[in-house]
């Protein structure tokens, strides 16, 4: 049984795309710590979501990491390097090295540490080209996973997220239902009784023009990609002056759930 969790990591794991009724997010690891605290006696819960939007690996690791090994729950998913590895440049050989001495650090103080990998961005406007990047970082995942006794929540296997509908708007971050099955998957990984399957199959969409497309990437350009890459050139960051949502109740998480269900 886990009694407390912590969160580790960037937009993903503070859940960008999944917005809760008073604009914060939501996202899968707040909706799979509810899966957790539902074993338990109410009460009986602990859980905090350190993560930030826009951090790079180091930036994680000297932030978060302290203050979760400070906490020392049961679990902590650690999810990270994957703002590094689309940054150009970057080597995921080196970014690993600096990943691995992360999760040595983790696992020496707490029980159990799950890892993830990156999704397969085969489908993913300005991502795509960076598949092999993402693909050889999440081999060096796996094998520090293996080597250090981690659970894997592996994105790039999760085939149903490849549908359009598991993506936000900006084609950069999942929707809620994206973030929902990522949760799913994760009670998978660590045996917890979940309430849906993650691969159940979306319900057929009709068919889409080349014209309704073209329109559609033309608005995603104007909207998301020129701003991202706006940032990137300015040297600014989705995260700064954004803070962490620290402790959650799992009650309120429901809430907020059900508030925009």
């Amino acid at each position: 049984m886990i009694g407390s969790y912590v969160a580790v990591g960037d937009s993903f794991t503070e859940g960008v795309g999944d917005p809760g009724p008073d604009g914060r997010f939501v996202g899968w690891a707040d909706r799979f710590a509810v899966l957790l605290a539902d074993r338990l006696p109410e009460g009986d819960f602990d859980y905090d979501n350190l993560a930030v939007r826009g951090k790079l690996l180091d930036q994680i690791v000297e932030d978060q990491v302290p203050r979760a090994l400070e906490l020392a729950p049961d679990l902590i998913s650690f999810c990270a390097g994957g703002n590094d590895i689309i940054r150009p440049g970057t080597d995921p050989d080196e970014v690993a090295e600096r990943f691995e001495r992360a999760v040595v650090r983790l696992t020496s103080a707490v029980g159990t540490v799950m890892v993830t990998t990156g999704f397969d961005t085969r489908d993913v406007p300005v991502l795509r080209h960076m598949r092999g990047k993402i693909a050889t970082y999440n081999l060096h995942v796996r094998a520090i996973a293996d080597r250090y006794g981690c659970p894997v929540l592996d994105l790039w296997s999760l085939k149903t997220v490849q549908d359009r509908r598991a993506w936000d708007l900006d084609r950069l971050h999942l929707s809620p239902e994206g973030h929902t099955r990522v949760a799913l998957r994760a009670g998978q990984v660590l045996g917890v009784d979940i309430p849906a399957d993650p691969d159940q199959p979306w319900p057929p969409l009709p068919p889409r023009g080349t014209l309704e497309a073209r329109r559609d990437n033309i608005h995603w350009a104007r909207e998301y990609l020129v701003p991202w890459i706006a940032r990137r050139l300015r040297g600014e960051s989705s995260g700064d002056h954004v803070s962490a949502k620290g402790h959650l109740s799992p009650d309120d998480i429901k809430m907020r759930i059900r508030a925009v269900a």
